[in-house]
């Protein structure tokens, strides 16, 4: 396995990872104001602290490979209902930025869900342990 294979699968993790684990952690500073932004797109506030736990458990299982493939399927679904529930503005450039980003992000996540971790992983430890 050359050095790019073995370096590319935990820095992708790491890049996707980081972006649940810090908007979770931001939200964390508002949550009252994020229940708000919720009920804005039709979900009840009281979702607010389930969604954000959701961002950083499953943001530093991704982080750490572990259970990589379940994490990333269900970032993937999670970037795109998000998308399309609050950033489908077509009349607002912005909010169609981050509608493509939420989708391409989701197109990295469920690269995971089919290859997987990668060998610096908690998977492949797990796995390697139990062989």
């Amino acid at each position: 396995m050359s050095a790019v294979q073995t370096y590319a699968h935990p820095a992708g993790r790491v890049l996707l990872a980081l972006v649940f684990i810090v908007a979770g952690l931001g939200k964390l500073g508002d949550v009252q104001g994020f229940a708000g932004y919720m009920a804005s797109g039709g979900l009840p506030a009281i979702l607010a602290w389930p969604a954000i736990l959701f961002e950083i458990l499953v943001g530093l299982a991704l982080l750490v490979g572990f259970q990589t493939r379940l994490a990333a399927l269900a970032l993937a679904a999670f970037s795109v209902v998000t998308a399309v529930m609050y950033h489908f503005v077509p009349a607002d450039q912005l909010q169609m930025a981050i509608f493509f980003k939420n989708l391409a992000m989701a197109g990295g996540y469920l690269l995971l869900v089919v290859h997987g971790a990668g060998a610096l992983s908690l998977d492949n430890r797990m796995t390697a342990a139990t062989a």
